[in-house]
């Protein structure tokens, strides 16, 4: 079956900024195993497929290499853009179904806005298994790492400078030894989302990295999802004073993405987190996807 495609740029104004993701429009329904070869056709770290829903204004499936995921942040951001571009959306407020609830969206001038959900905060991971999972000595280590969700868990980690930041390097055996401690199926990794209380830029307020283990690419350009669960995760730890920051991503890798962050309620459990970026429409096309592998 032919179907129509766009390649967003997600928290990014221009091209081969941020991080890009192959939006599939009217192909939610295909099978996971097409879903998850055309990801690995693509080689983007995730893609998204559309359709119609009964309780939201589009139903939205998310896809790694490997699996499907209930939500991720920067394929929200393009897919919002993608239907914007074509007119598939009214107005400036739509509603998202996806594996992880609900999720409403607005857009104001370029910037496109996902509410996620209210944060989860779960196990604390040992400092000394987070270092060696990233190749750190452990006193670049800052604080207790803990397993988060706003959609999508991650394992936020403050690392104590940007030098150490920069450094980190994953050590898959020692990463599947954290994994166990955080109640990672084996499957999904729950790979560290790395941040530096300071931006890659003079307008950042925080600059982050998350390395990823195979099948997916080795390091992720921009992740709306774990921006929210380290937003999270720092103002519910006192580590962040101001209730609307500005996060930076991808700069080492030549693909400098930002979100603006703005948090929903009470600093130690917020109601949600508001993470916003601008969409850049790189490529557009159709795709022939078949129903069965």
């Amino acid at each position: 079956m032919q179907f129509d495609f766009d390649w967003v740029d997600a928290f990014s104004a221009r091209a081969f900024g941020g991080n890009g993701c192959a939006v599939v429009h009217g192909g939610a329904h295909l099978p996971v195993d097409v879903c998850t070869a055309y990801v690995r056709e693509t080689s983007l770290v995730e893609c998204t497929f559309t359709g119609p829903s009964d309780v939201a204004d589009v139903h939205v499936r998310y896809f790694l290499a490997s699996r499907e995921i209930p939500f991720a942040g920067h394929p929200t951001i393009a897919t919002v853009a993608a239907l914007r571009d074509r007119g598939l959306m009214q107005g400036t407020e739509i509603t998202l179904e996806t594996g992880a609830g609900l999720v409403r969206v607005t857009v104001d001038g370029d910037m496109i806005e996902m509410t996620q959900i209210a944060p989860e905060f779960g196990v604390k991971a040992d400092p000394d298994l987070v270092a060696a999972a990233l190749s750190l000595p452990s006193d670049a280590i800052v604080g207790t790492p803990q397993k988060v969700s706003t959609g999508l868990p991650f394992c936020v980690t403050v690392v104590r400078d940007r030098a150490a930041l920069e450094a980190a390097k994953l050590d898959l055996p020692a990463l599947a030894a954290l994994g166990k401690t955080l109640g990672a199926d084996g499957i999904d990794m729950l790979e560290p989302f790395v941040v530096h209380l300071g931006g890659a830029t003079d307008a950042g307020d925080t600059f982050s990295r998350l390395l990823m283990a195979p099948p997916s690419p080795p390091e992720d350009p921009f992740t709306g999802s774990a921006t929210g669960a380290m937003a999270a995760y720092l103002w519910h730890h006192g580590l962040m004073e101001k209730d609307r920051f500005v996060a930076e991503q991808g700069h080492g890798m030549g693909r400098p993405g930002q979100a603006v962050v703005t948090r929903v309620g009470d600093r130690q459990a917020p109601d949600g987190i508001r993470v916003a970026g601008q969409g850049f429409v790189l490529m557009r096309g159709t795709v022939d996807l078949p129903e069965t592998l």
